[in-house]
C-alpha cells in the first residue's frame, strides 16, 4: 500500500516520481504519466471555461425576448463553446488518459517518443491560448465552431476572430497527429514479450483503431481551415459562391472530418467502459474479439456517412439513399458493444461504485442518443430535425451523456492509480446523481423544442406555446450539471489531500498497470508479471486457469530503427490524406473552368516534364546512398546523398521558375479558381521537398562529419521514406495537372 502523507502537497502526490521535484520538473517533464496528469489538469480547466460559455447561453435562452446577451456576443459563446469542449476539452482529456496508461497497460516504460509526447501537449497549450486570445482582442470568432461558408469568408466575418480560430486549430491539428502518430509507434513496438494485439486491453485496442482515425481525419479539416485562410487572407475564392467558388464544398470537407471526429471522441470511452465494466462485474468482457473487431467496423464506416449531415442541401435521392444505408449500417457495430457490456453485467456480481454507475448511466444514455442519431439517417424526419434543438439534444447525448460520463467513470477508476488515493466514494455518488439529473433535464427536453420547431443556432426566440416553460427547465438542469462538476473538483482536492490511501491494485482488477505502484514509480515497472492471456494479473493469480495456457508470439523489439520507420510510415499516411483533400479540391475545381487563365494557357507541360525527371531521379540516388550505408561505404553514400539535394534542389528551381513566369503573367493565387488550387497543390508539395531538402543536408553533414554511427542508420532511412513519399505525390500532382493536358 502507497502510504503517502496527507500534508504532501497535491502536486507531489500526482508526481509518482520522488526524483523529481518543483514545478519546473513538471514543465519539463518527459515522463508520460506526467504529461497525462497535465493534459487532464489543462483540459479540466477549459472544461470550466466551456461550462461557463455553455450557462451564458442557456441563460440567455431561459425566457423568450431576452436581451440579456447582445446577438453578437451570443454568437461569439456559440462558437467558443463548440470548439474548446471539442478541440479543448473532449479529445485532449481523452489523449491525456491514452498517454498515462497505454504504456502502463503494454508494459512499457514509456511512449516511444517522450520528446514528441511533450511537444504534443505544448501544441495544446499554445493553441488553446491563441483561441482564447481572440476573445481579449474583442474579435472572437462567431460562425460557429463548424464555421460553415460563405458566412466564415472575409464578406460576412471581417473581423479577426476566425483567423485565429483557423490557426488555432492547425496547431491543435498538428499537435493532435503527432500524438496519435506517437501512440500507433508505441503500441506498434514497444508491448511487452507475450502481448500480442490480441491480448492487449480493449482500451489499448481503442486507442490504437482512434489514432488511425485522427490521422486520417484531422489532416483532412486541416486541408479545408488552410483553403480557408487562404480565402481570407490571400483574396482566393474556394469557398465564396459570388466568385465561382463552392460553400457546398467546404461542408462536404468539414463533415468528411466531422463524423471520423464523433468516432474519435466517442471510441476510447468505449474502451474505459470495457476496462471498467468486467473489473465491477467480475467477469472477463463477453466477446473480446467482437469489441475490437467492431471497432475497426466503426472506423471503417465512419468515413462514409458523412453527407446525412447534408440531406438538406439537395444531393439528390441517390447520394441520399446511399448516405441513409451508410448511417443505419454503422450502427450495428456499435449496437455490437451496447450487447457485449450488456452480456458481461448478466450474471455477473456487480459493484456499484461511482465508476460503475457512470459506466451504466453511459450505456443507457448514449443508447439514447444513438437511437436518436439513428432517425436522422431517415431523410424526410432529417429534413423536418435538422438544425432543431433535436440534433443539439442527440449530439450532447453521445458526447456529453455518453463520452463525458465514460470519461468519469474511468477516471473514478483509476484515480487511485495516478494519485495512490481513493476518490471519496460519498461524493462521487452526490455527483453522480447531480449528473445524471442534471444532463437529463438539460438535454432530454431539447428534444420536445427540436418536435415543437426551435430552430438551434439563435440567440432568442418569441413568446411561443411551451418554448419558454421547456426552455427554462433545460437552463435549470444545465446549472445543476455545472455544480456537479464543481463537486467533482472538490472530490479530487480533498482526495488529493486527505483521501484514503490507495492500494496497488484497490479493485483487484487484471491488467498491468495494477501491476506496479499507485502511484507508478518514473520507470512505470520493476518487473513485467509473465503475459499468458488477456487478464495477466488473473492468470498470475490463478495460474491452472489462464485465459490463454500457450503464450507464443513475441511482439516486435523497441530498436531505434524501427521506432523511426514505423513513425515516418504514419506519418507518411497522415500527410497522404493531406493532399488528398488538395488533388480533390483541384479537380473539383477543373471541372467548370472560370474566366481567366487555365491549364493549358499557363503551363509548360514539357519544360516541368524535364525538372519532374530530376525528381524522380533523386529516388534513386537515395536508395543508392541507403545502399553506401549499408556497405558501410561512407563515400558513396555521401556522394550519393549529395547528388540527391542537388536534383531536388534544381526541381525547386524549375518550379520557382514556373511560379515566376506566372506571376509576370498577372497570374496568382486570387486570380481564379484554376490559379488558387494550381498554387495551393504545388505550393505544399514545394514546402514538402524544401522539408526534405533540409533533412537530407542534416544527414549529409552528420555523415560528412562521422559523428552518431547509431544515429546514421535511423536518420537516413526515414529521411529516405519522407523522400519517396515526396517523389510519390508529385507523381500524382504531376498526372494530375499536367499530363491531363495531353490527353
Amino acid at each position: 500500500m502507497n502510504s503517502t502523507s496527507a500534508t504532501i502537497s497535491p502536486v507531489t502526490v500526482l508526481a509518482g516520481a520522488p526524483a523529481e521535484r518543483g514545478l519546473l520538473s513538471w514543465v519539463a517533464t518527459v515522463d508520460h504519466k506526467r504529461i497525462g496528469i497535465l493534459y487532464l489538469v489543462t483540459t479540466f480547466g477549459f472544461f470550466l471555461v466551456g461550462g461557463v460559455e455553455a450557462l451564458l447561453i442557456r441563460l440567455q435562452l431561459a425566457v423568450p425576448n431576452n436581451t440579456f446577451l447582445k446577438p453578437e456576443t451570443f454568437n461569439q459563446l456559440f462558437t467558443m463553446h463548440g470548439t474548446t469542449m471539442i478541440f479543448l476539452v473532449v479529445m485532449p482529456a481523452l489523449i491525456g488518459f491514452a498517454n498515462y496508461f497505454v504504456p502502463l497497460m503494454i508494459g512499457a516504460r514509456d511512449m516511444a517518443f517522450p520528446r514528441l509526447n511533450t511537444m504534443s501537449y505544448w501544441l495544446l497549450i499554445f493553441g488553446g491560448l491563441l483561441l482564447h486570445f481572440s476573445v481579449l482582442t474583442g474579435a472572437a470568432p462567431a460562425a460557429g465552431w463548424f464555421s460553415y461558408a460563405p458566412l466564415s469568408e472575409t464578406p460576412f466575418s471581417s473581423s479577426t476572430g476566425l483567423d485565429y480560430w483557423i490557426m488555432a486549430l492547425l496547431i491543435l491539428g498538428v499537435g493532435s497527429v503527432a500524438g496519435a502518430i506517437n501512440m500507433i509507434v508505441t503500441i506498434l513496438t514497444l508491448r511487452a514479450p507475450g502481448m500480442t494485439l490480441r491480448r492487449v486491453p480493449l482500451f489499448v485496442w481503442m486507442i490504437f483503431i482512434n489514432s488511425f482515425l485522427i490521422i486520417a481525419a484531422i489532416p483532412v479539416l486541416n486541408a479545408a481551415i488552410v483553403m480557408l485562410l487562404i480565402d481570407r487572407q490571400l483574396e482566393a475564392h474556394f469557398f465564396l459562391g459570388i466568385q465561382g467558388g463552392s460553400p457546398l464544398l467546404w461542408q462536404h470537407f468539414f463533415w468528411t472530418f466531422g463524423h471520423p471526429e464523433v468516432y474519435i471522441m466517442a471510441l476510447p470511452a468505449f474502451g474505459m467502459i470495457s476496462e471498467v465494466i468486467p473489473v465491477f462485474s467480475r467477469k472477463p468482457i463477453f466477446g473480446y474479439s467482437f469489441v475490437a473487431a467492431s471497432t475497426v467496423a466503426i472506423a471503417l464506416l465512419s468515413f462514409g456517412v458523412w453527407a446525412h449531415h447534408m440531406f438538406t442541401v439537395g444531393l439528390g435521392h441517390t447520394a441520399d439513399l446511399f448516405f441513409a444505408a451508410a448511417s443505419m449500417a454503422i450502427a450495428v457495430p456499435t449496437g455490437v458493444k451496447v450487447f457485449n457490456w450488456i452480456a458481461t453485467m448478466w450474471g455477473g456480481s456487480i459493484r456499484f461504485t461511482t465508476a460503475m454507475c457512470f459506466a451504466i448511466a453511459f450505456i443507457i444514455q448514449f443508447v439514447v442518443g444513438g437511437l436518436s442519431g439513428i432517425t436522422f439517417a431517415v431523410a424526410p424526419v432529417d429534413w423536418q430535425m435538422h438544425n432543431t434543438y433535436y440534433l443539439v439534444a442527440h449530439f450532447h447525448y453521445v458526447l456529453f451523456g455518453g463520452t463525458l460520463f465514460g470519461m468519469l467513470a474511468g477516471l473514478y477508476y483509476w484515480f487511485p492509480k495516478m494519485s495512490g488515493r481513493l476518490l471519496s466514494e460519498k461524493l462521487g455518488k452526490w455527483q453522480f446523481w447531480l449528473a445524471v439529473l442534471g444532463f437529463n433535464l438539460t438535454f432530454f427536453v431539447q428534444h420536445l423544442l427540436g418536435f415543437m420547431g426551435m430552430p438551434r443556432q439563435v440567440y432568442t426566440y418569441p413568446d411561443l406555446p411551451g418554448w419558454g416553460a421547456v426552455n427554462l427547465l433545460s437552463t435549470i438542469g444545465a446549472f445543476i450539471l455545472g455544480f456537479s462538476m464543481l463537486l467533482l473538483g472538490a472530490n479530487i482536492l480533498w482526495s488529493l489531500l486527505r483521501g484514503q490511501p490507495a492500494t496497488d491494485n484497490p479493485w483487484d482488477a487484471w491488467t498491468l498497470e495494477w501491476a506496479t505502484t499507485s502511484p507508478p514509480p518514473a520507470h512505470n515497472f520493476q518487473s513485467v508479471p509473465p503475459i499468458r492471456g488477456r487478464r495477466p494479473l488473473w492468470d498470475l493469480a490463478h495460474p491452472s486457469q489462464t485465459d490463454a495456457k500457450n503464450a507464443t508470439a513475441t511482439p516486435p523489439g523497441e530498436s531505434a530503427p524501427e521506432k523511426n520507420k514505423a513513425l515516418m510510415i504514419v506519418f507518411i499516411v497522415s500527410e497522404g490524406f493531406f493532399f488528398l483533400m488538395l488533388v480533390i479540391a483541384y479537380l473539383y475545381f477543373g471541372r467548370t473552368p472560370g474566366a481567366g487563365p487555365t491549364a493549358a494557357s499557363s503551363l509548360n507541360v514539357g519544360r516541368t516534364a524535364l525538372f519532374t525527371i530530376c525528381l524522380f531521379a533523386s529516388s534513386f540516388t537515395v536508395w543508392r546512398a541507403e545502399r553506401g550505408f549499408k556497405r558501410k561505404d561512407r563515400a558513396a553514400m555521401n556522394g550519393w546523398l549529395a547528388v540527391t539535394v542537388l536534383l531536388g534542389a534544381v526541381f525547386l528551381t524549375g518550379q520557382a521558375t514556373e511560379y515566376w513566369g506566372m506571376f509576370e503573367r498577372g497570374v496568382t493565387v486570387n486570380t481564379n479558381l484554376f490559379a488558387s488550387s494550381f498554387f495551393t497543390l504545388t505550393g505544399f508539395h514545394g514546402l514538402h521537398v524544401c522539408i526534405g531538402l533540409i533533412a537530407l543536408l542534416i544527414v549529409l553533414g552528420l555523415t560528412r562529419r562521422g559523428e552518431a554511427r547509431d544515429f546514421q542508420s535511423p536518420a537516413l532511412a526515414t529521411v529516405g521514406l519522407y523522400w519517396h513519399f515526396v517523389d510519390g505525390v508529385w507523381v500524382v500532382v504531376f498526372s494530375v495537372i499536367y499530363l491531363r493536358l495531353l490527353l
